[in-house]
């Protein structure tokens, strides 16, 4: 009984992990370009007390064994990347990508960070930037008497001033960043994410070419959650850690009659 105990523990320490994801995946079911997570889990080491195929009575062997499990954990969270729907915003400077690709962003520390979330703003400088002040890479000014703003799919930046040339000035070039493995990637908020080991080198390239997404002016990317599969699990968590709780105190009320005896 002792064991049944901590392997209930375990349950609801998996259970209540995954609560947790289900709950941040909601909270951000109206986040720009959020990917929403999901919860793996595995069993725990098992205790072999007759291994499988080992001799019973004379040549003969047991077909199946006997092992006792320890519970189960929650081994990782995977980041599900698919394609979020399109929200209309009717501002110049908000890009969705249709397809694979991030903006990559650069960060106060030199480093490089990417991101699915395409609404973006200008600085007091006219450089393109994320709503918290990161300039988009990589590098792109749009100086303020521009009277108008047009983006192309495979990612030019055109801008249009009064009395200029009818075709525009280019201001520069979107690029986005690909990865071999996009779960790999580790968030660190803001909409935001780094290269990892797991993720891969980033492959840099045009929209619209080679593999990389499209750029779709005046939209921004929505959440990838749904919410009524969501709400689903969180039934399933719950009813689940009921259960392991009614294990516990059926274990609990065995001892007890134990102890009367």
């Amino acid at each position: 009984m002792i064991r049944s105990l901590w392997i209930s523990k375990t349950g609801l320490d998996v259970q209540q992990s995954h609560l947790d994801v289900i709950s941040n995946n909601l909270a951000n079911s109206t986040t720009t370009g959020y990917k929403r997570v999901k919860p793996m889990f595995e069993d725990l080491i098992y205790q072999t007390i007759r291994q499988p195929g080992g001799p019973t009575q004379g040549d003969a062997q047991s077909p199946s064994g006997l092992q006792i499990g320890a519970g189960a954990r929650v081994a990782a969270t995977e980041r599900i990347h698919t394609q979020g729907g399109f929200t209309r915003t009717d501002n110049a400077l908000d890009i969705a990508i249709y397809g694979n690709g991030f903006f990559q962003i650069n960060m106060p520390d030199g480093t490089t960070a990417y991101t699915r979330d395409g609404n973006f703003t200008r600085s007091s400088t006219g450089q393109v930037v994320t709503q918290q002040g990161f300039t988009v890479a990589p590098g792109i000014t749009i100086p303020a008497e521009s009277q108008s703003i047009v983006i192309s799919q495979s990612g030019e930046v055109r801008y249009f001033t009064q009395g200029g040339a009818t075709e525009g000035i280019v201001a520069g070039q979107v690029q986005l960043a690909v990865f071999a493995n996009p779960a790999g990637l580790t968030s660190i908020g803001t909409n935001l994410y780094l290269e990892t080991a797991a993720s891969g080198a980033p492959q840099q390239g045009n929209p619209a070419a080679n593999g990389f997404g499209s750029l779709r002016q005046y939209f921004v990317e929505a959440s990838n959650v749904n919410l009524a599969e969501e709400l689903v699990s969180m039934v399933v968590a719950q009813r689940a850690y009921e259960i392991m709780t009614r294990s516990i105190t059926a274990s609990d009320d065995m001892l007890q009659r134990l102890g009367q005896m």
